[in-house]
């Protein structure tokens, strides 16, 4: 074993980076720049199926290319993407696995095989039992081509949330789990704010059957005549068709001051969470939740569905955590549009702060490094690790 001083290289492996910097799109880099300003020398390597804005901020960045043809693509089979993880394994002390179910997370378990570097798996939300239901048959493939190999081979997963922590357990894995958040930047100061018109409700995330976009239609329908004063808007890039579905839906209920956006990225996403009066996530299933911080940082307050571990909006006094159902969703929505806006900015604020208190990179990159510590040179386990 090193001493604890010595030199750490960490390699991560996530699939792809979309252009939507949320969910592991943002959280990964920003991990590998949190790790690289705590003083561990970070490589993230991903697989390129498009031009992305991403740009290495303090670690390498390392581009691989798919391979060819639409099975591999579907697959995210990349040989270039596996020949470098054997690379690092040789050279790292630290493998680190982020997602499941394409190729990038097969690999990493034969990479590490025979060396001395340890492997972290950040499973990011695949292994819920909702989630594990959806594309049965692809996964039971990646499982007998080697995904099984890769989960027994981890030494060490990381989740983000408690719930996390319960799927994993569920999924029989019994390696040792560090529970450490995703970490959210905050601004320092927020931009000024215009809001005109009608109080805004605001869905932003991607539109897909998770994220529960048909339960909020069917809740909105029923309050909105009611607050007259609030408009929806959803705003999103469309999967697999399901916001056309959802746009459908919407015409047929009728539902009034519904307005579907396209994506917004950066400075424009983050004034949409600042302009809104209200934030909504009726998910069937998150491991972390990063539109609600992303949220909260605005000073915007949430109502979240129990598949995102928020409960601490209740504990904290700056949102609702509900059931996920349309009548849970109808009566948090009633209450909360019925509040003056002051006391909706005064929850803001408190969500905020706490934002500021809990989740800043510089804690998370800390925690994670004395992970990637322990996990090389042994000691006291951290207390954040569940065993």
């Amino acid at each position: 074993m090193t001493s604890a001083n010595a030199h750490l290289r960490s390699a991560h492996v996530v699939p792809v980076i979309a252009d939507e910097a949320s969910g592991p799109s943002y959280s990964v880099p920003r991990l590998c720049r949190a790790l690289a300003g705590a003083g561990t020398e970070v490589a993230l390597h991903v697989v390129e199926l498009g031009q992305t804005r991403l740009r290495a901020e303090g670690f390498e960045l390392h581009r691989h290319p798919c391979s060819p043809g639409p099975l591999a693509r579907r697959l995210v089979r990349s040989a270039s993407l596996r020949a470098a993880l054997f690379d690092e394994a040789r050279r790292a002390q630290i493998l680190h696995n982020h997602s499941l179910w394409v190729m990038p997370n097969v690999y990493p378990g034969y990479a590490v095989h025979g060396t001395a570097c340890r492997l972290v798996t950040s499973p990011r939300g695949v292994l819920d039992p909702w989630a594990l239901r959806r594309s049965r048959w692809k996964k039971r493939a990646l499982w007998l081509w080697g995904q099984r190999h890769t989960l027994q081979r981890t030494d060490c997963f990381h989740a983000t949330s408690e719930s996390e922590l319960r799927s994993i357990r569920a999924a029989g894995l019994r390696a040792p789990v560090a529970v450490i958040p995703n970490g959210i930047d905050v601004p320092l100061e927020l931009p000024p704010l215009h809001r005109e018109g009608p109080r805004r409700l605001l869905f932003l995330g991607r539109l897909h059957p998770t994220k529960g976009v048909d339960l909020l239609l069917y809740a909105w329908t029923a309050v909105a005549p009611r607050f007259p004063e609030w408009e929806l808007q959803i705003v999103g890039p469309d999967e697999g068709g399901y916001g056309r579905q959802m746009q459908r839906l919407a015409a047929d209920l009728g539902a009034p001051r519904t307005r579907f956006v396209a994506p917004l990225y950066g400075d424009a996403k983050h004034r949409a969470f600042a302009e809104a009066s209200l934030f909504v996530l009726p998910t069937h299933t998150e491991n972390f939740g990063m539109a609600v911080a992303e949220a909260l940082a605005a000073g915007t307050p949430a109502i979240v569905s129990r598949g995102a571990p928020w409960e601490g909006l209740e504990r904290e006094r700056c949102g609702y955590w509900i059931e996920r159902s349309v009548e849970a969703l109808e009566a948090s929505l009633a209450a909360a549009l019925a509040l003056p806006e002051d006391e909706l900015r005064e929850m803001g604020a408190r969500g905020r702060a706490w934002m500021l208190r809990d989740y800043s990179w510089s804690r998370v990159g800390a925690e994670m490094s004395l992970l990637y510590r322990w996990l090389t040179t042994g000691g006291t386990r951290p207390s954040f690790v569940n065993v």
